[in-house]
């Protein structure tokens, strides 16, 4: 007489369940890491270590055509100072993100420097991670 039992235990673990989960996971991830970008100029930037904080901040950004944005809104250098004030007012800590591109005469980025000294703004100079 056979006595042994028709249900035997398979000792293989299916992966399919799991590879499906990390599947869902790299693509949440791949679309919201574009969705955070800054409001800025897709501009070559120098290198140096450290990292830029991301707060409420004015992007200014400088191309090598030594032309002038503020975020992404192309302006004179004349006018970038009543621009800035007008954007900074309201703000407890005002802050600009300097974005100079690479080959930019350094004079260019001192005069946004004084601008944010005269009117007391805090001023981050982003830079590339090396």
């Amino acid at each position: 007489m056979n006595i042994r039992g028709r249900n035997k235990v398979s000792p293989e673990f299916n992966m399919s369940s799991m590879t499906d989960i990390v599947f869902l996971l790299l693509i949440f991830f791949m679309l919201t890491s574009t969705l955070v970008t800054v409001n800025a100029l897709d501009i070559l930037l120098p290198k140096a270590s450290g990292k830029t904080e991301n707060n409420k901040s004015v992007a200014v950004s400088i191309t090598k055509g030594l032309d002038f944005y503020v975020d992404r809104e192309k302006i004179s250098e004349r006018e970038l100072e009543k621009t800035l004030t007008s954007l900074l007012s309201s703000q407890e800590n005002p802050t600009i993100v300097l974005r100079a591109e690479e080959g930019v005469p350094i004079e260019k980025a001192v005069s946004v420097m004084d601008i944010a000294n005269r009117n007391k703004f805090k001023v981050i100079l982003a830079v590339r991670p090396k």
